[in-house]
């Protein structure tokens, strides 16, 4: 899995210390997961399934959200991982790989880059959950 972020263009402005970056508003999302799992079970089934798997990781934004509150950052790693797991596993390639980038943060204690991290997780996974019931709508 390829994660390709654009960079922005040189600034014109060479005494500028900011660099504004542009949220692309894009979802990676790999519908080959979901279309196995419709595939096998009956859509009831495979609805409660999804349900299930985006409930687990809304339950794990949350625990993200307020352990970075309380600034526990050991109490971090362990969902973030498993939002990883579980987004990968339906297809939610941008979760997965913004899950990753969260536990990186972690591990370097850079709190500034888990800051906008968590939120590119956060928004991403609030695409995704449109993303999958659209795909499921059409399936």
């Amino acid at each position: 899995m390829e994660n390709i972020t654009p960079f922005p263009a040189p600034v014109s402005d060479p005494s500028s210390d900011v660099v504004v970056l542009n949220c692309q508003h894009r979802l990676f999302f790999d519908p080959s997961p979901l279309i196995r799992l419709f595939a096998e079970k009956d859509d009831d089934d495979a609805e409660a399934i999804v349900c299930r798997m985006l409930e687990d990781i809304a339950m794990r934004l949350d625990m993200l959200q307020r352990a970075r509150a309380a600034d526990a950052f050991a109490k971090m790693q362990r969902p973030a991982v498993r939002i990883g797991v579980v987004a990968d596993h339906i297809g939610l390639t941008e979760v997965s790989v913004a899950a990753g980038h969260v536990c990186a943060c972690i591990a370097q204690k850079d709190w500034i880059a888990l800051d906008a991290t968590m939120a590119r997780l956060e928004r991403g996974f609030d695409m995704a959950v449109s993303e999958v019931w659209n795909f499921r709508d059409f399936s």
